[in-house]
């Protein structure tokens, strides 16, 4: 019964619309302040509540006696203009990491939540809510534990420029695995006498990669090594 009275388009129902939508957006955002992104529950809050009231204003506008409206075009121009928010997010490092695409999703994800949530469809809405919880929460687990034992790897590692490139990949040799690629970084070593290395690798095997990271953090000639 609550649902049923909630879809039905009349301003108090539009006013607690908009307050779920804030509420479950600042729960997203939430989620992202935690794991110290730069869009955290305001921004996520913001997006949720301004993409609910497009998509009210755009179900109000089309009952206008004498206004024939396009219901479908102001919520067409949120979902393609929260992409220029999300890009704001995404960041290449100097080690070729891209940092932010979950939380630029994130955002795209939310701001049809909020419109979900603004033009009365609030099953659908409180399920996106459920669903990019769990995506953020479980799934990234899931991902992460899969990535840290693949035969891929990519690191960043610091070596003595004295014979430490040699050294190094001779022992790549030695363990079976296969090097990709190597290159020189961008990034300044914190030793003047390290080279910093960007090294593409194929494991022999799946293995553990916090294990072989910490084989090469005891080497004497690597002086700073993390999987990028």
């Amino acid at each position: 019964m609550t649902l049923d009275y909630l879809e039905v388009l009349n301003d108090i129902d539009v006013v607690v619309r908009l307050i779920l939508a804030t509420v479950l957006g600042g729960l997203v955002g939430l989620e992202r302040i935690s794991r110290h992104h730069s869009a955290g529950i305001r921004t996520f809050s913001l997006v949720s509540l301004g993409s609910a009231v497009a998509a009210a204003l755009n179900l109000y506008l089309s009952m206008l006696p004498g206004l024939s409206a396009d219901v479908s075009r102001i919520p067409a121009a949120v979902v393609s203009g929260i992409g220029f928010l999300g890009a704001g997010t995404i960041l290449v490092t100097g080690r070729k990491q891209i940092r932010g695409l979950s939380t630029a999703a994130s955002l795209w994800v939310t701001a049809c939540m909020g419109m979900a949530i603004g033009a009365g469809y609030l099953l659908v809405g409180i399920a996106c809510f459920v669903l990019v919880v769990f995506s953020n929460l479980v799934l990234i687990n899931i991902s992460n534990k899969v990535e840290k034992h693949s035969k891929f790897m990519s690191i960043y590692i610091e070596v003595n420029k004295n014979r430490g490139v040699n050294k190094l990949t001779q022992l790549f040799t030695d363990r079976g695995f296969e090097l990709n690629s190597i290159a020189k970084s961008k990034e300044k070593p914190f030793q003047d006498t390290d080279a910093a290395l960007m090294v593409e690798l194929t494991l022999d095997k799946t293995r553990d990669h916090d294990e072989i990271l910490s084989e090469l953090r005891e080497l004497d000639y690597v002086n700073y090594v993390e999987e990028v």
